[in-house]
């Protein structure tokens, strides 16, 4: 799948800003096998006085930004073109836990996608006893059968609700709830795949979005997307599924970053010397390259 991707992110301040600084996560990256970046820019309004591109520990795409000059708001616009082309899901080739267990210490790297990384509590996905609990429901088989029963429960069990969280929210937090959105489902499908001793991490992204049948696609009714990747032992490496939809990762998921939970992959964070607080608005639009009209 070819797409052009259109993201709009803007900041209104309740006062004018004295200066500030931050650090941008949204231009997606080339994955091998994956995904290509054909081309993409990332423009900001004001223009920042200082600008620095980069790629941090995880790989991914960071633009640095400050400005030194007295300005009321902040206007992100990114655009890209992105082949994705996802290998289908192969044979299960999995580990079962104990198996898994024994991959995990023969591997001896600490390179960015080394699972050790993604073992452990982090900031937004802790481990939990309950969530622990949860996750042991599934534990029964190879690993990514284990990942598959657990990404469907949470989708089943699970409400999709804008309302009940906000970005600061644990996983232990959207738990109790029952209720949050794709980065809470994320969340709490990596703290219990932690709990269970398998690799877990968050990946940023966008996700084409079908309108139903006979209607129009909306423009910016697409949004950033959260799903997980989970190291599934020596021979099946990193897999990635969507506790959201119950799926796996497809031709329509487009990556932005990876992290161990939304804090390593937040699509801005900074500071600000300021006073008051601040109103923000997302859009996003994910269109089909062969469905545009010539």
């Amino acid at each position: 799948m070819l797409y052009d991707i259109r993201l709009h992110l803007s900041y209104d301040y309740d006062a004018a800003a004295g200066g500030s600084r931050h650090q941008v996560r949204v231009l997606p990256q080339t994955i091998a096998g994956v995904q290509r970046v054909v081309a993409a820019s990332l423009s900001f309004v004001p223009t920042p006085s200082e600008r620095t591109d980069f790629a941090d520990f995880f790989g991914n795409n960071v633009t640095a930004i400050a400005f030194r000059d007295v300005h009321d708001g902040l206007d992100i616009r990114m655009s890209a073109r992105v082949s994705v082309s996802r290998p289908e899901p192969d044979l299960d080739v999995s580990p079962d836990l104990q198996r898994l267990r024994e991959e995990l210490g023969a591997v001896r790297s600490l390179a960015p996608d080394a699972p050790h990384h993604f073992l452990t509590a982090s900031d937004h996905a802790g481990i939990d006893a309950a969530i622990t609990a949860y996750a042991k429901g599934s534990a029964d088989g190879s690993t990514v059968g284990t990942a598959t029963d657990l990404c469907n429960r949470i989708h089943r069990d699970f409400t999709y609700d804008g309302e009940a969280t906000t970005v600061h929210t644990r996983a232990s937090d959207a738990f109790r709830l029952k209720r949050g959105v794709c980065q809470d489902f994320s969340h709490i499908m990596i703290a219990g795949l932690r709990g269970l001793g398998i690799p877990a991490g968050y990946v940023s992204g966008f996700l084409r979005t079908i309108p139903p049948k006979g209607k129009p696609r909306l423009e910016g009714a697409d949004a950033m997307h959260a799903w997980v990747k989970v190291w599934c032992g020596r021979d099946a490496g990193w897999q990635e599924f969507d506790p959201t939809n119950g799926m796996r990762a497809s031709n329509d998921h487009i990556t932005v970053g990876y992290g161990r939970d939304y804090s390593d992959v937040a699509p801005i964070v900074g500071v600000l010397k300021t006073t008051g607080g601040q109103v923000g608005d997302q859009a996003v639009d994910v269109i089909p390259v062969a469905l545009e009209k010539v």
